[in-house]
């Protein structure tokens, strides 16, 4: 049994919300659900309270993030405020800006397509413009 009073309690959803990593806590709790958050190299559930000094590992869309809990809310407070609840590992950032300098250096992934519907910029140089047909030119 917990010894905490319930004024302290607070589950894995709800401060990951407030921390400002999801727009609501269904989507914090639907991330954890899928096993895309872990707790000192355990995988997390939504009713698990953190700890200060726990070590979290988030995945978002394309990023990474290890975090390490500094500070404990159940409130959604400013963006300024909810930095301090965390502190992002140096090896994390790292690893997130050489991702980001990765996607901005990558080519564009529909210049790569060789198959399908041509763009309009294909159309305008599979067809010359000179080369159109025109009912004037025939009434010579």
């Amino acid at each position: 049994m917990n010894t905490k009073p319930a004024s302290e309690r607070i589950r894995l959803d709800k401060w990951l919300w407030a921390a400002r990593f999801f727009k609501t806590r269904a989507l914090s709790a639907e991330a954890i659900d899928k096993g895309r958050v872990s707790i000192n190299g355990q995988p997390a559930k939504a009713s698990r309270e953190p700890r200060v000094g726990d070590v979290m590992e988030l995945s978002r869309e394309q990023e990474r993030r290890t975090i390490v809990v500094r500070a404990l809310s159940a409130v959604r407070g400013p963006a300024s405020a909810a930095a301090l609840l965390y502190e992002e590992t140096a090896e994390s950032i790292a690893q997130r800006l050489a991702a980001a300098e990765q996607r901005r250096l990558a080519p564009e992934p529909a210049l790569t397509q060789t198959m399908g519907r041509p763009t309009k910029r294909d159309r305008r140089d599979l067809k010359a413009w000179g080369d159109r047909w025109s009912a004037s030119l025939d009434e010579e």
